[in-house]
């Protein structure tokens, strides 16, 4: 999810709500404890140079039970870090204190909570670094099907 669509979602909610990928809701007495822009510099196992740029959103839970985070606030916030940081209109990360350690997750909306999306690893560049192409599969039934060399044809 994009600045630009979160900041549009909480226009019009009510409350706002962030949904783990198991289903449970964060604690509704979460905060917003960052709004950031983050740039990595990177080369990839291939030695091909890149560069990520995410806006970060980090949420904590207190123990303040009193104060509830409200989409007018949190539009605030964002605003007014668009403004000291001068943001695009990039992706959102969310980082969220899990049991162990901190979580990164992508940003979904379901028409009623944020959906805090899963993120995976990946190679970025699978042809410059040897990882071997999947095989096809075969079916054992299919290589009846091949035909055959005949003896003295010169195929085999």
């Amino acid at each position: 999810m994009k600045l630009s669509e979160i900041k549009n979602h909480l226009k019009e909610l009510n409350t706002i709500a962030f949904q783990l990928p198991n289903g449970n809701l964060v604690p509704s007495h979460f905060h917003v404890t960052e709004v950031g822009k983050v740039t990595k510099d990177f080369i990839d196992c291939g030695g091909k140079v890149r560069n990520e740029t995410v806006i970060n959103f980090q949420l904590w839970e207190a123990n303040d039970y009193d104060h509830r985070l409200h989409p007018e606030k949190l539009v605030n916030i964002i605003e007014l870090s668009e403004k000291i940081f001068d943001f695009d209109d990039l992706e959102i990360e969310v980082e969220y204190q899990g049991k162990e350690t901190i979580g990164k997750f992508g940003l979904d909306f379901n028409g009623t909570n944020f959906l805090l999306t899963s993120k995976l690893t990946a190679c970025l560049a699978e042809d410059a670094c040897g990882i071997p192409k999947q095989k096809p599969r075969i079916r054992i039934s299919d290589l009846g099907k091949v035909s055959s060399c005949e003896p003295n044809s010169g195929c085999c």
